[in-house]
């Protein structure tokens, strides 16, 4: 397809079943890439098979992607491509022998400069397909990559694993396509050997996983009942070390939280945000004195930056949060300092004392979404504190608000 870019022709681009591309007719090479969840890229090629993404939709604005192309463009005519990619192509060191030296060694390296989560590209590789690992990269291939996909969609419940969803074996086929993808770039693999492999089609509308007041009541249950049991642990290892009079760490205080899972999970609740949002998020972008939180573009999914009210519950956790933290950088931390990775273990065991094994940490967002939709919010507001760039994906809460289309069609009468 073929049209002038413009803001409008952008922003009338609408999701397709596929991604698609729009080539500009000004400027030959810019051009606009579409994908079914909505995201829009805006990507520069230079010659058959070379390409950059220069940035996302709306964060990057047509004058700026045009500008930014047309630079890029001029260096290739230069010196045969960007000076972004001959860098990360220079940095590049000896053949690597395995997949975990490419990975660690060049990949790594452009994937941080590249990705805005970079590293989480990497991690996600690794721990999806470990097996493959410490192969030669010339020796992965299609069934290699494929039997493990399908394994995980079988999931094993002997070992208590459950089977991943279509959406996300298509992450983990993207990342490790996307790693390969570099590797034929910088001349280590002579084809791709993925090329023929294609995600699957992912089917939209299908149930949505959210707490019943019931469940939510276990949860806070559980959520109480470990932070008391935390503080019952500390109050004895206190009076052991006392009793021989050795110094102790000292109390919790008694509005304080044990450790940040309690925190994270109700503000999870009572915000929405994704797991990712909540593990990005600093304080700098949490008000308390006007009761918001903004999620900024560079951690969030769609790349377009948000601002969620804070509800009484979540301006009180934040609050007594805020007091026993540093205050500054990230929100919730590891002991470190550092971003979380997950928190799939505390979470685990929180939902085995809940008595909800089927339950996720992303369905937390699910629930915050479904309350509101059976407490009459429109779909649209919802869909801006979601972040969803397109109203499909908000439109699997639609079901939730019978009496409000009811009260629609009865309008006719």
């Amino acid at each position: 397809m073929r049209a002038k870019l413009s803001p409008r022709t952008v922003a009338d681009a609408k999701p397709a079943d596929t991604p698609y591309e729009i080539h500009d007719t000004d400027l030959k090479g810019l051009l606009l890439r579409v994908q079914p969840s909505g995201v829009k890229s805006f990507i520069v090629t230079w010659a058959r098979g070379k390409r950059r993404t220069l940035g996302r939709h709306p964060v990057m604005t047509v004058a700026a992607a045009r500008h930014a192309a047309l630079a890029a463009l001029s260096e290739a005519m230069t010196h045969g491509a960007p000076l972004k990619v001959i860098e990360a192509q220079q940095t590049a060191g000896p053949r690597p022998a395995t997949l975990r030296a490419f990975l660690e060694g060049d990949y790594r390296r452009w994937v941080r400069h590249e990705l805005k989560r970079g590293d989480e590209a990497v991690e996600r590789v690794e721990r999806v397909f470990a097996s493959l690992l410490d192969l030669p990269l010339a020796k992965i291939d299609r069934r290699a990559v494929e039997d493990i996909i399908i394994e995980r969609r079988k999931g094993n419940p002997a070992e208590k694993v459950r089977p991943a969803s279509v959406a996300t074996t298509n992450r983990d086929l993207a990342a490790i396509k996307g790693a390969l993808s570099m590797a034929v770039e910088w001349g280590h693999l002579e084809a791709h050997p993925l090329t023929r492999l294609k995600a699957s089609r992912e089917t939209s509308g299908g149930v949505v996983r959210y707490l019943t007041p019931e469940e939510e009541q276990r949860l806070r249950a559980a959520l109480a009942a470990r932070e008391q049991r935390r503080r019952d642990r500390r109050e004895s290892g206190e009076a052991w070390r006392a009793a021989r009079g050795a110094g102790g760490r000292g109390g919790w205080k008694p509005d304080a939280f044990t450790d940040h899972l309690a925190p994270l999970v109700l503000v999870a609740l009572n915000t929405g945000l994704r797991r990712g949002e909540l593990f990005g998020l600093t304080w700098r972008h949490v008000n308390l004195a006007t009761k918001v939180v903004t999620v900024a573009a560079g951690t969030a999914k769609s790349g377009r930056t948000r601002h969620v009210p804070l509800n009484a519950e979540a301006l009180d956790v934040l609050t007594r949060w805020r007091a026993q933290a540093a205050g500054t950088g990230l929100v919730f931390a590891n002991a470190e300092g550092k971003r979380f990775g997950n928190v799939q273990t505390s979470w685990e065991r929180l939902m085995v004392a809940a008595a909800l094994p089927d339950f996720r940490f992303h369905d937390l967002r699910h629930s915050f979404a479904s309350k509101l939709v059976m407490r009459g919010v429109d779909l649209n507001t919802v869909r801006e504190l979601l972040g969803h760039a397109d109203i499909k994906m908000t439109l699997r809460y639609a079901h939730l608000a019978p009496d409000k289309l009811a009260d629609a069609v009865a309008l006719l009468a």
